[in-house]
């Protein structure tokens, strides 16, 4: 299966361009996106308020950008590339494929198997407009973080995978690809009550779609905004038709 890409632009890192990267800074980088995920769910009450809860949001792309430009030599930079209208309509496009495709898969997997719902959805519902606009504000921010902890081990993967195993460009991508879609929807597990169906096959393939966004245009802005753009438009949405229903 050949994935589509824009052409003239490579994945970074993977086979030693812009700089290579060892096994030893490969794994720490690995261990940085486990430490900042662990700061996100972690039940800590950060002090300051509404202004505090943004630290752990903050911390989860910072802590492992920071040590990827620090193990590249300033290269952290490589994930991301401009954002012009090219980029915006890209975003838009993504965001809309996935709401489609979860739909879709959602209601399929909430009429055979059952599914949880999002706590944190259903949450936002029960804010003011002032508190609502907090949390989508954090909310993109965590978002960031989330395609940051699907891009650093996609390239890891990737670079494994090729580079040491020997498999084809086009074959590593695909098991890249598909390894971190399924490790995202096992990290979602405690979200939606350890429900492994819903997270693998729902979570799963949303993360599939969203990773098409950075594979195509080897831009992290890309993904990240249609990654913003999905999940504002869904509690948006929500929080309107809670507010009906309470009228």
């Amino acid at each position: 299966m050949q994935l589509p890409e824009d052409p003239n632009r490579d994945f970074p890192f993977y086979q030693g361009s812009p700089v290579a990267l060892t096994a030893t800074q490969w794994w720490f980088l690995l261990a940085l996106v486990a430490i900042a995920f662990a700061l996100l769910i972690a039940p800590i009450t950060w002090p300051g308020g509404a202004v505090g809860a943004f630290v752990p949001a903050v911390l989860f792309p910072v802590i492992p950008l920071a040590g990827l430009a620090w193990g590249s030599k300033g290269n952290a930079g490589c994930l991301f590339g401009k954002v012009g209208w090219r980029e915006i309509k890209l975003m838009i496009v993504f965001a809309i494929l996935n709401i489609v495709v979860t739909l879709m898969v959602g209601g399929l997997v909430q009429a055979t198997l059952g599914a949880a719902a999002n706590p944190a959805i259903a949450k936002a519902s029960e804010l003011s407009p002032a508190g609502l606009l907090i949390f989508l504000s954090k909310t993109a921010v965590q978002l960031v973080g989330e395609e940051v902890l699907t891009v650093i081990p996609m390239l890891a993967l990737l670079h494994v995978l090729v580079a040491r195993v020997g498999l084809s460009r086009t074959a590593g991508l695909c098991w890249a690809w598909l390894g971190t879609a399924i490790l995202f929807g096992l990290l979602h597990l405690p979200t939606y009550q350890w429900d492994f169906a819903q997270c693998v096959l729902i979570i799963g393939t949303a993360r599939l779609v969203l990773s098409m966004a950075y594979i195509k245009t080897k831009n992290l802005w890309v993904s990240a905004g249609a990654h913003i753009l999905n999940d504002w438009i869904l509690i948006i949405l929500s929080v309107i038709a809670s507010r009906l229903l309470q009228t």
